[in-house]
Formats: structure tokens, sequence, C-alpha cells
């Protein structure tokens, strides 16, 4: 009867081991083009709930040994104990080099999504603390103070609004931040146009709102649809692994992303709608060479300025990853 409590008491703590260690949120990791085979530390606690740790030669018991060796059984149960403490240290080191990578990953990120990134966390955090998690007023993009009192800046620091901090806000920058840095590492010989893709489609965007009547609210997260749908035209027919779970083309994932705009916010996505047909206008001009980077835009940063030569400097990092690749 002893030995029977002991393997019902295991058998329920592996299956709570699992559970609560084993289980793993989504991974943010849209983009990735490859899946990431699971960790060994999963594949064990896994095979650990299947069975599959077991041998064969094992499934089989000695009744009789059990029954006249409890000390041993005894032992053996808070051996696997001290495993799944050491399993449940492997996790915790595994979050931390996750930071880690993280912090790296961020730290490589080219120039001009960087400090975009960076720009739109602050100004959201600001929001959070002092208007109740709504975008801070003074950045929001509103005509009448910017013509009559000259606020010039509200049309851009508009563009760093993702939505209030929340889920939301964290899926949407991670889509910023994946595709817009793809982008921008795929012009890094010529990041001139890349700029001139940004200033597109937030020009676009501000005129386009401005003549339809729309609020231009969520300016930035409407702009993440356009980068997306550029990314999935230079992409098409690559696959592209979701938070881990499916597998879809390249040129779905905007109309994915117009469906988790629906989802979570519960409205129809007509502004990202919006960014979508920006994204297309500006992929036909460019691909017909209608589009064209200004010859003075091109001369400045090949330039010998002080700034010129900063913002090359640091395109040249990206050029030698490329060049080691």
């Amino acid at each position: 009867m002893k030995n029977i409590i002991t393997y019902s008491i295991l058998s329920i703590l592996l299956n709570i081991t699992v559970v609560v260690n084993g289980t793993t949120a989504p991974s943010f990791h849209s983009s990735s083009l490859l899946t990431a085979p699971p960790s060994s530390t999963f594949v064990t606690k896994l095979s650990i709930r299947g069975g599959a740790i077991l041998d064969s030669d094992d499934s089989e018991y000695d009744f009789d040994s059990d029954f006249s060796d409890d000390d041993d059984d005894d032992d053996a149960f808070f051996d696997l104990n001290e495993e799944d403490f050491e399993i449940s240290a492997e996790d915790d080191f595994n979050e931390d080099t996750s930071l880690s990578r993280f912090m790296e990953a961020f730290a490589k990120t080219p120039p001009f999504t960087k400090a975009y990134m960076t720009a739109s966390f602050i100004a959201t955090s600001v929001g959070y603390l002092t208007s109740k998690n709504d975008f801070p007023p003074l950045l929001q993009l509103n005509w009448k103070p910017t013509l009559t009192r000259l606020q010039l800046w509200r049309p851009i620091t508009a563009f760093l609004n993702f939505g209030p901090l929340g889920l939301g806000y964290i899926m949407t920058c991670h889509f910023v931040w994946t595709y817009m840095a793809t982008l921008e590492r795929l012009n890094h010989a010529a990041p001139y146009d890349f700029w001139v893709m940004i200033l597109f489609g937030c020009a676009s965007m501000v005129a386009g709102y401005s003549c339809l009547g729309l609020s231009p609210r969520f300016l930035g997260h409407n702009l993440s649809t356009f980068l997306v749908y550029v990314w999935s035209r230079y992409h098409e027919g690559m696959e592209v692994n979701m938070f881990e779970l499916f597998n879809t083309r390249a040129e779905m994932l905007p109309w994915f992303f117009l469906a988790q705009t629906f989802l979570l916010e519960g409205e129809l996505p007509v502004l990202d709608l919006l960014g979508i047909v920006f994204g297309h206008i500006y992929h036909h001009y460019k691909t017909t060479h209608v589009l064209r980077t200004p010859t003075f835009l091109i001369n400045w940063y090949n330039s010998d300025g002080v700034y010129s030569t900063a913002v090359r400097e640091k395109y040249k990092k990206i050029s030698s990853d490329f060049e080691m690749q």
C-alpha cells in the first residue's frame, strides 16, 4: 500500500512539474523563418509526462521486490524531486539568458529602428504615468495647435503612438521592430531608400486620414501594417512562423495583422487597411521606378560632414555583418 501511494504522489508531482514548468507562453517571434527546436528541458518534461523516459524493462514492475524494499523507493522518490529542482533552476537560468539575448538583439538593431522604438516606449511610458495610459496629448496629431501654435512636431510624434501600454502595444512593438529592422537591414548599402520609404508611408497616412476625415489615433500601429505589407511583397512565397503555433505564407501576414487588430480592439481595422493600400502604392511606385530617392539626400549621405559620417559608420557595422555571412 505504501508503494501504491508513493507511485500516485510521484505521478501527480510529475504532471504538476510539466504543467508549471513546461508550459510556455507563445513566442512573439512571428517573423522567425525557422522554428527553433524545443529546448531539452521541455522535451525531457514532455517525455516524462508521456512516459517515454521509462524503459521497457522497467515498465513491468516486480511487485515482490517493490514491497520488500520500501526504502529504495523512497530514496528514488526524493532523488527525482532533486532533479525537478534542478530543472526549475535551469528554467530560471534560461529566462535570464532570454533577457540577455533580447538586450543583445536590441543592441544590434539598425539605428533608425532603434531610435524609433526607444522614442515610442518613452512617450508611451510618460502617457502611462501622467495621462492614465493615454498617449501624451502634446504629442498627438491635432491640426489646430500644429498650425496656429506652430507645434510642428505633432505630425511626427503621432507615429510614436502604438496604442495604450498593454498586450496590444507589446505585439505591435514586436511587429514594428521585426519588420522595420529587417527592411532597414536590407537597405544597409543605401539606407536613404529606406528613409524615403518611411517618409512616403508617414506622409501618405497623414494626408489620407486628413482628406478622409478619419481620426489618426494610432498612427504608429497603422505604420506597422504598412511595413508588414512592404516586407511581405519583398518575401512573397516565404513561410513565416506565427507565434510558434502555425506557419503561413508571407503575403498573408498583413491580413493576419488586420484580424489581430479586430480581435484585440473590437473594431473594424479600417486604418490598418489603409496602411495596406499605401504599402501597395509604394511597392508599385518603387518597382516601376516612379519613386526615386532625391539626389540631395544621396549626396548628403555620401558627404564628409560630421553627421553624415557618423550615420555611415553606424550602417557600416550592419554591412560588415552581411559580409561575414
